[in-house]
């Protein structure tokens, strides 16, 4: 008890300052405003927001991960080194020795095949990831086993190109979790359609405990308040510089472009295109920028049949002004991207035909016979920059004849209306479920079932564009070995979206950060499971 109010007392006093206070953060904490209203829970084979993948990354290690400085390439993270079998299948893995959790327990190999088996029998949002590889409740032991205490063997239903398990294997929901900790604290349950199985497999525990090996561990998490992790001075490689690292909730903008300026915190996560302007002039801040995996785009839906003609699908790209939203609305935050696989990603291509062309979009819908135009209803999310991208097309799509109306509304209102299919016209963004071309090129160019009651949930089958034709060159890519081939394919795939899909791709995220110039070391990585801070000082 005497600790609990002792921790509770220190992250209140970091909480409670007043923006305005002039008072300056611990030199041995890093507090970051940040918006933190979407964390639910903090097991990583449960939780599939963004922030939680960042703080996820920093307590737990994987196998492996790929490299940041060269995304193309994978790096041993707990594993020393692995082998694949002549037939693609099997996948061996070699720890490295003398690895310790935050507790104090040896990792082991036990402790990678119960962190797979537990993802996959709790079956949670990220467990497809792994579900991929034919792996199920009933055959995850066998799948993904321990030989040894060093030796992890996982058995794949495909020859898959080793690239795409391997990137796979680097997402957070692989986390290797403690077995000996969290067993004790697992929870016998009555099988449900929350729990299939006999036990929780500690996930009520780890929702708001951490059991892991990475560089620091977590010391606490507040609903809409803050999460707290502290340096793992057990850690098995480079200690943190820093004893504790703050993430604060503060959803708004100007609210932590504020707290910034007065050092009431030492990053700010959130910053606005208005914001991010004011701050590239300050004496007192940095501004730390990478491209995200996340791209945005506008879904026509194909059960419209206006929509589901070629021509009107092709003069909707010609009538979104590009330039103009990339110099205003993302202006610092995005950057203007037409194909659906992000810089940086394996077969990105940077082709961008479409510009606002009006007089062109014209003359597409009076080939398809809608001279004088029609009129479409667009789902928007309530939030910048969605709302001003829609409205700017609004206006650009009434040039041409096409009356949209905007129903706007929250990001469940929205995404449950288009999941369900019953959109006109939607506009969204699109994060890598993990760093593979893959994750991509299935959402946009695959549809294996188009009947409204599959099981299928890709952007294509969300849009009811079935194609079959594009949908088995996915699959082939998926199974090529050859890296320069693979690309080759993707690059192919991603032209034939470009001119034929009801996709109009936007722009790719630009995470940005401002950063107190006391700060050393804040580097933003390619997605958010790469943004470390164990090497972050303060001076």
């Amino acid at each position: 008890m005497q600790r609990k109010w002792l921790v509770a007392t220190a992250l209140a006093g970091i909480l409670a300052t007043a923006p305005m206070a002039m008072a300056a953060t611990p030199i041995d904490t890093l507090v970051q405003g940040y918006a933190l209203d979407e964390i639910i829970t903090m097991d990583p084979a449960e939780a599939f927001e963004l922030s939680t993948a960042e703080i996820s990354a920093n307590i737990y290690d994987l196998l492996v991960r790929f490299d940041v400085s060269d995304t193309s390439k994978v790096r041993g993270d707990l594993a020393q080194s692995w082998t694949i079998s002549d037939d693609g299948l099997v996948y061996t893995f070699k720890l490295k020795p003398r690895l310790t959790f935050a507790s104090g327990n040896p990792v082991t190999a036990e402790d990678v095949a119960w962190s797979f088996e537990r993802v996959i029998k709790l079956d949670k949002a990220p467990a497809f990831i792994l579900g991929q590889f034919g792996i199920t409740g009933d055959n995850v032991t066998e799948k993904a086993r321990a030989e040894g205490s060093d030796t992890f063997v996982l058995t794949v239903d495909r020859p898959y190109a080793p690239s795409f398990v391997l990137n796979c294997l680097a997402s957070s929901s692989s986390a290797v979790v403690d077995k000996k900790l969290v067993v004790d604290h697992v929870i016998p349950v009555v099988p449900s359609t929350d729990y299939k199985w006999d036990s929780d497999f500690g996930n009520d525990w780890l929702k708001t405990h951490s059991a892991g090996s990475g560089v620091f561990k977590l010391r606490e998490w507040r609903a809409n308040e803050a999460v707290v992790i502290d340096r793992n001075e057990g850690y098995h490689g480079s200690k943190a510089k820093l004893a504790r690292v703050v993430y604060r909730h503060m959803k708004e903008s100007a609210a932590q472009r504020l707290s910034l300026e007065s050092g009431d915190i030492d990053v700010a996560r959130n910053l606005e295109p208005n914001d991010l302007e004011a701050m590239a002039t300050s004496e007192l801040v940095d501004l730390v920028e990478a491209p995200k995996g996340t791209v945005f785009y506008i879904g026509l839906n194909q059960n419209n049949q206006r929509l589901a003609t070629p021509e009107v699908r092709q003069a909707f790209k010609y009538l979104v002004d590009y330039d103009a939203i990339g110099q205003t609305l993302i202006k610092g935050v995005g950057r203007v991207h037409q194909t659906f696989l992000p810089a940086g990603v394996l077969g990105e291509l940077n082709d961008r035909p479409f510009k606002l062309d009006v007089a062109k979009a014209k003359a597409l819908l009076e080939k398809a016979g809608l001279k004088d135009g029609f009129s479409v209803t667009m789902d928007v999310r309530n939030a910048q920059p969605v709302t001003g991208i829609a409205e700017s097309i609004q206006q650009t799509a009434a040039a041409a004849g096409i009356t949209i109306e905007i129903i706007p509304g929250d990001d469940k209102q929205t995404l449950t209306k288009y999941r369900a299919r019953n959109h006109d016209i939607y506009i969204g963004q699109w994060g890598q479920d993990y760093f593979d071309p893959n994750s991509n090129a299935q959402a946009f160019a695959s549809n294996t079932d188009n009947s409204d009651r599959s099981k299928n949930s890709t952007l294509a089958w969300r849009n009811a564009w079935d194609v079959s034709e594009l949908t088995a060159k996915t699959d082939a890519a998926l199974m090529e070995t050859d890296g320069a081939k693979r690309r080759a394919m993707y690059e192919d795939i991603q032209r034939t979206v470009l001119e034929t899909s009801p996709f109009i791709l936007l722009f790719q995220q630009i995470e940005v950060a401002g950063v107190r110039k006391n700060v050393r070391g804040l580097k933003l990585g390619p997605s958010f499971d790469t943004n470390f801070v164990g090497n972050v000082a303060k001076e």
